[in-house]
């Protein structure tokens, strides 16, 4: 039998459907990670993002042990594209709750020390620049700051943007497009400086 690990992700799913439950855990190992990272940064609340990533699971399990998953070749869209619905299911409900803020969060993703190199002085402007930018992703409507954050934040093409988002690539570019623009007009207006020069 071939190792389990070097499986691709479609031949682990036909090995789940057929009984074998380890192949369900490789795939799980394989993308918790990307899936856990998408549904956080959307929701930016960590008890929602876990609740949302294991009804994300339990509805793949659902849908393959069913016999129903006819994405061949493309688990990584499909599972995201679970994630995605489930994502804009819990908005619907929660019509009221625009934004969850980052201050809800144990660890503040856009002002990591990490990320910052050089002077004080310089950790400083980095820092006020990140929060800025996560103000202005706030602002933008939600398609938009979708689109932006899977492409930035997640690092996926336009075609897996597409996939996951259900729509044209040309409109997840549109959108992306329209996300720069409308983030450049909202700094403009707010003067905001956007760079260390």
């Amino acid at each position: 039998m071939e190792n389990i690990k070097t499986m691709t992700d479609e031949e682990l799913v036909m090995a789940y459907a057929r009984g074998n439950n380890i192949a369900f855990d490789t795939l799980l190992n394989r993308h918790q990670e990307s899936v856990y990272s998408y549904i956080f940064f959307i929701v930016r609340n960590r008890e929602l993002t876990e609740d949302i990533f294991q009804e994300t699971f339990v509805k793949a399990i659902v849908t393959i042990k069913q016999g129903r998953y006819t994405e061949n070749g493309k688990f990584r869209a499909w599972i995201n594209r679970i994630a995605h619905n489930l994502i804009i299911d819990n908005y619907r409900q929660e019509k009221n709750e625009q934004t969850i803020s980052n201050d809800d969060c144990e660890v503040d993703l856009f002002n990591n020390a990490r990320l910052s190199e050089g002077t004080v002085e310089d950790d400083i402007v980095k820092e006020q620049i990140l929060s800025d930018v996560k103000r202005l992703i706030d602002y933008l409507p939600d398609n938009q700051r979708e689109v932006l954050i899977l492409r930035y934040y997640q690092d996926m093409s336009f075609k897996e943007i597409a996939d996951i988002t259900g729509v044209s690539i040309n409109t997840a570019l549109g959108r992306m497009r329209y996300a720069i623009l409308n983030m450049r007009r909202i700094a403009e207006e707010h003067n905001m400086i956007l760079t260390t020069d």
